[in-house]
């Protein structure tokens, strides 16, 4: 099953991968580009792309750089839940700021990534947004001093 959603995970053959691949390295590719690379039509990609998408397979955004627009603080809150632990996710994957949340097993229920414009603004997030949701019981905040790497281009089974 599927963690996300609870439906059967969805088998992909060897030309959705590599589309998925060539995304993946350049998600502006160009249907033309990618069909030439794995033997398909323009209009037989895109239309590959459109059911990946439309499946929840696979999402093509924008990744950008927090600290260029503005956002001085990222970090990482460690979550203590008391309780189900689904609707404390749920209530924290509300806050604008959130842009990461996975229930883990560990010293900590929850890891949720936060994006801040300020230290002052983190720590309103955290004293009177996160830490007042029902059920959390504790928080452990690591702040990021630089971003070493971060990849989105891990392939397909």
């Amino acid at each position: 099953m599927n963690r996300k959603n609870d439906h059967p995970v969805i088998q992909l053959d060897e030309v959705s991968k590599a589309i998925i691949e060539q995304l993946q390295q350049d998600g502006r590719r160009s249907y033309a580009a990618i069909g030439k690379v794995v033997g398909l039509s323009e209009a037989a990609v895109r239309q590959r792309v459109q059911r990946l998408i439309d499946s929840g397979v696979m999402q093509i955004v924008a990744v950008t750089d927090p600290l260029e627009l503005g956002f001085a603080r990222q970090a990482m809150v460690g979550v203590k839940v008391t309780g189900p632990l689904e609707p404390v996710a749920d209530k924290v994957a509300e806050l604008a700021e959130v842009d990461y949340v996975v229930v883990t097993a560990g010293a900590y229920d929850l890891l949720v990534e936060v994006v801040c414009e300020s230290d002052e603004h983190l720590l309103e997030l955290l004293s009177c947004r996160i830490r007042t949701i029902e059920g959390v019981a504790a928080t452990e905040t690591f702040m990021y001093l630089r971003l070493r790497k971060q990849t989105y281009s891990w392939g397909v089974r």
